[in-house]
């Protein structure tokens, strides 16, 4: 007699879609996961339809190699690969669980259908149907029911080919359709950028109801103010990593428009650190790893990982494709990297920043550094400042002097900061001065007669510097 008998335990097949719904996917990230399959299969084209009414449907279809109907049976199956197979250089797959988790995540009804060698199969997942009959059931919709979805008469007319149909999107309901469709353009754009460039003699269409996408390079390399750091190869276990920092221009350097656009949604300081990249697809973006503080100071710092899909048990790498963790052995190089980057992605801050001291120039500010601490204090030495204090009497001059302290004590350090980071082009600070102001203080300079070194202290100031000839005349 068996004294350990076994028993098969099949799963509750509603409670394990729920599970399957709730991995954590957004809606972009679904339909990247999706879009990867078309890459996978050689797609050269491929239109997303998103639908409002008469009910919401999306739609996704590619001029891939398509497939037959035993290979769509398989496409359909959960794990239908082993993620730790060997896979062709340009698959972006890796659990084969993509297309049915992203899809489950949005809808309630997934239909695929395919066409190869103008032989058209099509095969359906209804969520609903697979709870009540608690069973795996892949059911074959009519296909007249998906005669009049225009994406679905293009896919007729191809050789070969792939539609991906969502139904029931019962995730998104209540959402800002327009916005989630703006949210998958720059998701999209930024995440596929090198197949919508061109790499090799391989690219790739993708439009969005019949509107192309561009490519969004996040390293603004076309700009001649951007660092291009030398490349870096890391050989880990066998394979290579291939790291190659950039440092984006400062603000100064770039139209109102690039600055913005390049900031991205998330903003400069919350976009620095590492863009890793599994077959040209980016996979993760705007981390550290925890192996470095974010820090405005290092804002204008992206590097660029290359990865094979041959690594994924290196970085990590989850079903989504959206997070990752490098291992041990490489967090000791990205470090080391880090730190050398990081170094000089700050110049452009503290390079500005020293300019304070300029003993070329008689500035309003001054930068006093006090044990560990720093305060910025208003020039009282300033020329302008000593001329006005000799006219004052003694109960004048006392107020005065605490104004200006309390004008220093309140700097509002923090808004400043916050502007510069999201918005500098739109501080307009030397604005405040008019022109017709600064003639009219050269007059009454003028008017008091100064000695030679009174006037040529005043030259050095920021606001005659560029005027000499007013003091001058």
């Amino acid at each position: 007699m068996d004294n350990n008998p076994s028993e098969i335990v099949n799963p509750n097949v509603g409670n394990l879609i729920t599970s399957l719904r709730d991995i954590g996917y957004t809606f972009e990230i679904a339909v990247a996961d999706v879009i990867d399959n078309s890459i996978s299969a050689n797609a050269k084209n491929i239109h997303i339809f998103a639908v409002t009414h008469p009910s919401s449907i999306v739609s996704i279809l590619d001029d891939g190699i398509g497939m037959t109907n035993m290979e769509l049976v398989e496409a359909m199956r959960l794990a239908t690969q082993n993620p730790l197979n060997v896979r062709s250089e340009f698959d972006l797959g890796r659990f084969g669980l993509g297309l049915k988790t992203a899809s489950f995540s949005q809808c309630k009804k997934l239909t695929v259908a395919s066409k190869k060698n103008g032989v058209l199969s099509i095969k359906q997942w209804d969520l609903d149907f697979i709870s009540d009959q608690n069973q795996w059931i892949l059911v074959t919709p009519d296909l007249d029911s998906y005669q009049t979805l225009p994406s679905f008469q293009n896919l007729l007319e191809y050789e070969n080919g792939t539609i991906v149909v969502w139904e029931e999107l019962d995730r998104l309901k209540g959402a800002d359709f327009s916005y989630l469709i703006d949210s998958l353009r720059r998701h999209l754009s930024l995440v596929f950028h090198r197949f919508l460039e061109q790499i090799g003699t391989k690219r790739i269409k993708v439009s969005i109801n019949k509107n192309l996408l561009e490519p969004f390079n996040p390293f603004n390399i076309d700009n001649a103010a951007t660092q291009q750091i030398n490349e870096e190869k890391i050989k880990i276990f066998n394979e290579y990593i291939i790291i190659q920092p950039y440092i984006l221009p400062h603000h100064s350097k770039t139209s109102q428009q690039e600055f913005e656009r390049y900031a991205t949604e998330d903003g400069y300081t919350k976009s620095q650190g590492f863009y890793l990249y599994r077959g040209n697809r980016l996979l993760i973006y705007g981390t550290w790893w925890g192996l470095h503080k974010i820090s405005d100071a290092h804002k204008l710092v992206r590097i660029k990982i290359d990865i094979s899909n041959t690594q994924d048990s290196n970085w990590g790498i989850d079903i989504k494709k959206s997070t990752a963790k490098p291992i041990p052995e490489i967090r000791t190089d990205l470090k080391r990297i880090i730190s050398e980057v990081t170094e000089r992605g700050s110049r452009p801050y503290t390079g500005r920043g020293k300019t304070i001291s300029d003993k070329l120039t008689k500035r309003f500010w001054d930068m006093v550094p006090e044990n560990e601490t720093i305060r910025f204090v208003l020039a009282l030495d300033h020329p302008i400042y000593q001329e006005l204090v000799a006219r004052l009497d003694d109960t004048s001059e006392e107020l005065l002097k605490i104004y200006l302290k309390s004008i220093q004590a309140y700097l509002p350090l923090e808004a400043i900061q916050a502007q510069l980071n999201q918005n500098p082009h739109s501080i307009k600070q030397q604005s405040l001065i008019e022109e017709q102001e600064v003639f009219r203080l050269a007059e009454i300079l003028k008017g008091m007669h100064l000695d030679d070194d009174a006037l040529e202290m005043l030259l050095k100031t920021e606001i005659f510097k560029n005027r000499k000839d007013l003091l001058e005349s």
